[in-house]
């Protein structure tokens, strides 16, 4: 089934009408782990280079410039509205009293961050997976037995709880295709690159697990060599719309990927995995980047004026009037429509994310 944001917005005003009728939410709390596709204002926290807390970021979101990375909301914001929660609000944006009480859920995410400890740091401060996981230890020691008590309770909440990885991408485009600012790519060849990323992607992910997670939803890596910041930069220009030698890196990393996670849900009893497929997603939902768009006017081009410096938008610059004719916000980010149909494509579709969709991860008991 193909996805055009026409369609999705309907049915997420669906679910959301649904929602708005009383029903619980089909979820308890949804936390979010990840990079700048889902940071949604820990950056903001952060000495980096990789803040967004500025016009014209935010501009159709209705609290303006929050520190997400586009437009407006997220993949992950979506994802929490379908399932009847509130936004996950940023971990570092909120107070001792504020963690103490919220149950919803929170946000990790953190702009430029990667599954390795280095990656993006060239570039500022971010909060590394491994760093995330550590603030999520610290919700469960700390402020969740304020909200539950009962360590069995607790333990309910967890497993019914959703769990988002959106993370990878960094650790290529800020870190192993950047030689002169790190040293891995002469450590590692790719194979050896994507082998460590696996291996310490598990190693998280098992932590977590240790904490009380049991419901996954983890994302492979995009279609980097397709995004401008990477075409816009190439030497000499690809001839074709992507770096190819860029997409085969990632593909070393991808084609490992669907092994490691079934032999985590394997060995992790009572947990629960979908795959999400960033690498196929735009070209299955959105028909995106390189392969015709439907719905979309501008495949390449960023919506608005980019630094050539940080590939973000240039402070208070005018964005693209139509943002709904446009992938990519900025050098590396999509628009709001384009995360729109996306989370629709996850939470109920049936190509994106695999073996099932959100939905029905957080109706299993």
């Amino acid at each position: 089934m193909v996805f055009t944001p026409v369609t999705v917005l309907l049915f997420s005003t669906f679910i959301h009408f649904l929602l708005a009728e009383g029903q619980s939410p089909l979820a308890p709390a949804l936390y979010v782990l990840g990079a700048s596709l889902s940071d949604s204002g820990n950056n903001n926290f952060l000495q980096t280079l990789a803040k967004v807390n500025y016009a014209p970021y935010g501009i159709d979101f209705p609290a303006g410039a929050t520190g997400r990375f586009n437009n407006g909301k997220t993949v992950v914001d979506y994802t929490a509205e379908s399932l009847g929660l509130p936004l996950v609000p940023a971990y570092l944006s909120l107070s001792t009293t504020e963690k103490n009480n919220i149950t919803t859920g929170l946000n990790y995410a953190s702009g430029s961050a990667g599954i390795l400890s280095e990656s993006g740091t060239a570039i500022g401060d971010n909060l590394s997976l491994g760093e995330q996981v550590e603030y999520f230890k610290e919700t469960v020691r700390t402020y969740l037995r304020r909200s539950y008590k009962n360590p069995i309770e607790r333990t309910r909440y967890l497993s019914k709880s959703i769990f988002v990885i959106t993370i990878g991408n960094n650790d290529y485009i800020n870190n192993y295709l950047q030689p002169q600012n790190y040293k891995s790519s002469q450590i590692y060849t790719p194979q050896q690159f994507a082998d460590l990323l696996l291996n310490r992607l598990t190693r998280h992910i098992r932590n977590l697990y240790s904490y009380g997670a049991r419901k996954f939803v983890v994302f492979n890596i995009a279609r980097l060599g397709c995004i401008p910041a990477v075409v816009d930069t190439a030497n000499p220009r690809p001839t074709t719309p992507c770096v190819e030698d860029v997409n085969n890196l990632i593909l070393l990393y991808n084609t490992k990927f669907p092994t490691v996670i079934t032999n985590l849900e394997r060995t992790l009893l009572g947990s629960t995995f979908i795959r999400g497929d960033a690498y196929n997603m735009g070209r299955n939902s959105s028909e995106a980047v390189i392969y015709g768009c439907i719905g979309f006017t501008a495949a390449q081009t960023p919506c608005c004026q980019v630094s050539t410096i940080t590939g973000l938008c240039i402070p208070e610059s005018t964005p693209c009037q139509d943002r709904t004719q446009f992938i990519f916000w900025d050098a590396f980010h999509p628009t709001e429509v384009v995360n729109n149909v996306m989370a629709g494509d996850c939470f109920n579709g049936t190509s994106s994310c695999v073996p099932i969709d959100i939905q029905q991860l957080a109706q299993n008991q």
